[in-house]
């Protein structure tokens, strides 16, 4: 069987819709049992910490039906070569890829692993210690503030309905709000 090109990968995940359901009190389940997996199948001495983030990770949120998981690990040069070696085999599709989608440093390894259906069921982030703290604290924010919680759960159900085939327009969408609530909380 041919090897799928990196180009034809990217263009078969970014094909895939964009979808936000109300809250599911599974996912926490789901974030525990992928973090157990991947301390049994990655070295020890990569992993500094495993989180949960994301909409996912906020009690009552509605989001994409995707667990985020912030892994960050020791050495992202050996991340970049070693994770795709272990999680690949098993049916994760692993990416090096930028920050925010511009072709510039810096690059993290970000894998999608799908049920047996194919359906996207995590997004996990490997990336250097601190490297997203950003994004923790918005979680934090969203998780003490349900208003703040509300009026992006409103955001994301317009923003999927509007780029429901353009996943990274749907993203870069919700930058503003996300920019508006870390500078002034």
């Amino acid at each position: 069987m041919r090897q799928e090109s990196l180009e034809e990968k990217i263009k078969r995940v970014t094909a895939e819709g964009v979808e936000v359901v109300k809250y599911n009190p599974g996912w926490p389940k789901l974030f525990e049992q992928e973090k157990e997996h991947l301390q049994q199948c990655l070295p020890v001495d990569l992993i500094v910490r495993i989180e949960h983030f994301g909409s996912t990770a906020v009690r009552g949120l509605a989001a994409k039906p995707i667990v985020d998981m912030l892994i960050e690990i020791t050495n992202v040069q050996r991340g970049k070569t070693l994770i795709p070696e272990v999680l690949e085999p098993q049916g994760y599709d692993c990416f090096w890829r930028p920050l925010w989608n511009e072709n510039v440093p810096p690059f993290f390894t970000w894998c999608i692993k799908r049920n047996a259906s194919g359906i996207r069921t995590h997004h996990l982030h490997f990336v250097a210690v601190g490297f997203k703290d950003e994004e923790l604290r918005f979680r934090d924010i969203l998780r003490q503030n349900q208003d703040i919680a509300t009026a992006y759960a409103d955001l994301k159900f317009k923003l999927s309905a509007d780029h429901h085939a353009d996943r990274i327009s749907y993203t870069e969408a919700k930058g503003d709000f996300i920019r508006q609530i870390l500078e002034n909380n």
